[in-house]
C-alpha cells in the first residue's frame, strides 16, 4: 500500500502536490492563525498582536511573508501617529471557507 500513490510528488513533473506546497505557504502556526483571525476584518498590529498571542518580532515576520505571497494587504494612515492595518486580500479571503471546513471537520472529529 505505502508504494500505491502515496507520494507527495506529482510523479510527472517531480514537483510537490498542490496540497503539500499549499499547506508550505500557509500551513505555520503564526500564519494561520493571523489569515484565521483577519477573516473578521481589517486590523492594526497590535490588534493582531494581542489576538494572536505572537510577540511584535514574529508577528511582524509572518506579515511581511504574507504580504509578500499576496494573502495579506498592508494600508498605512499618515494620522499621528501613524497606523498601519492589515487584511485579506481576494487570495486571503478565499482561505474563509477553507478554515469553515476545518473547524467543522475539528468539531467532529477533534
Amino acid at each position: 500500500m505505502a508504494e500505491q500513490n502515496m507520494s507527495t510528488r506529482n510523479e510527472a513533473d517531480d514537483t510537490p502536490c498542490s496540497v503539500i506546497e499549499s499547506l508550505e505557504q500557509i500551513g505555520s502556526q503564526w500564519r494561520l492563525a493571523v489569515l484565521y483571525d483577519l477573516q473578521d476584518g481589517e486590523k492594526r498590529f497590535n490588534e493582531l498582536k494581542r489576538s494572536t498571542d505572537a510577540n511584535s518580532r514574529t508577528l511582524s515576520r509572518v506579515l511581511d511573508d504574507l504580504q509578500e505571497t499576496g494573502y495579506v494587504a498592508r494600508r498605512f494612515e499618515e494620522d499621528k501617529p501613524i497606523a498601519t492595518y492589515y487584511s485579506l486580500t481576494q487570495k486571503g479571503e478565499s482561505l474563509c471557507p477553507v478554515f469553515d471546513e476545518i473547524k467543522q471537520w475539528s468539531e467532529e472529529w477533534l
